[in-house]
Formats: C-alpha cells, sequence, structure tokens
C-alpha cells in the first residue's frame, strides 16, 4: 500500500510515499521512469528574435529544466532528454523532486481589480475585436 502526502497546489508540491512492508511502512524511492511518466506541465514558446526563429521549452514544476530547438518536434525530444537528466542528478543525490501540479485547486475563475482606465480601455479593445471582455482579457494574458 502507498500513503501520498500532498501540500499546497500553488507551491512546489512534494510527495512523500510510503510503503507497506512485511516489517511496517518504509518511505520509497521512484525511479527516474516512474517520474516521467507523471504529467509534468510543458510550456512551450515560440520565438522570433535577433537570433532567428525557434522554440523555447520547459518543464514548469522543475526549476531549470529547459530547453529550446527549431522545430516543436525536436524541442519535445531535446526537453524529454533535459528531464530525464535533470530527474536522474536529483534521484542520485537523493534530493527532493517536485510532483506534477494537480488542477484540482483551479475553477478557471478568478478576480482582478485594475484602475476604471485600464477597464474602460480593454472593453474599448474588446468592442472593436468584436468579442467579449472576457475573451479579450483571456487573450491578453495568453501573450
Amino acid at each position: 500500500m502507498i500513503t501520498v502526502r500532498q501540500e499546497n497546489p500553488l507551491k512546489n508540491v512534494y510527495i512523500l510515499l510510503m510503503c507497506s512492508t512485511e516489517s511496517g511502512s518504509e518511505e520509497c524511492e521512484m525511479t527516474v521512469e516512474e517520474y516521467m511518466a507523471l504529467p509534468y506541465t510543458r510550456l512551450i514558446q515560440e520565438i522570433n528574435d535577433e537570433s532567428g526563429h525557434y522554440y523555447y521549452g520547459c518543464i514548469l514544476e522543475l526549476d531549470g529544466c529547459q530547453s529550446t530547438a527549431d522545430t516543436i518536434d525536436s524541442l519535445m525530444d531535446s526537453l524529454n532528454e533535459a528531464m530525464e537528466g535533470y530527474l536522474e542528478i536529483k534521484v542520485e543525490m537523493n534530493l527532493p523532486i517536485p510532483m506534477p501540479l494537480q488542477d484540482d485547486g483551479y475553477s478557471g475563475r478568478f478576480v482582478v481589480r485594475l484602475p476604471k482606465s485600464l477597464h474602460k480601455k480593454l472593453s474599448i479593445e474588446a468592442s472593436n475585436e468584436g468579442v467579449s471582455l472576457n475573451q479579450w482579457v483571456c487573450h491578453k494574458l495568453a501573450l
């Protein structure tokens, strides 16, 4: 039997695995392959700057685990390779590894207070684009 302890989804989440054995409970170790199979959040951004066109990606929960590539397919490959190397070092050195963030704590809604002038500006922009204020703000936040 495995017991899981999880903390606030907005913080780095660490998981404590306790395995039941014949002699009682003891801490379990996950393998790199088991971590690789977890649903970590991959953020991908298309970049066009003075160095050219490329894609940047990172694993949101694994600080510093990132990569770049010319295509999305090659980015996914190099990001998985970076993730595997990151996890191998963490496991080898017995360092804590954050677990994937869960979607359970998010409703898809939050309230934002903003100046009246910004509210007016965003409403006008939304109207000019022919979309709702909510759709326009979602679009702006996604940029």
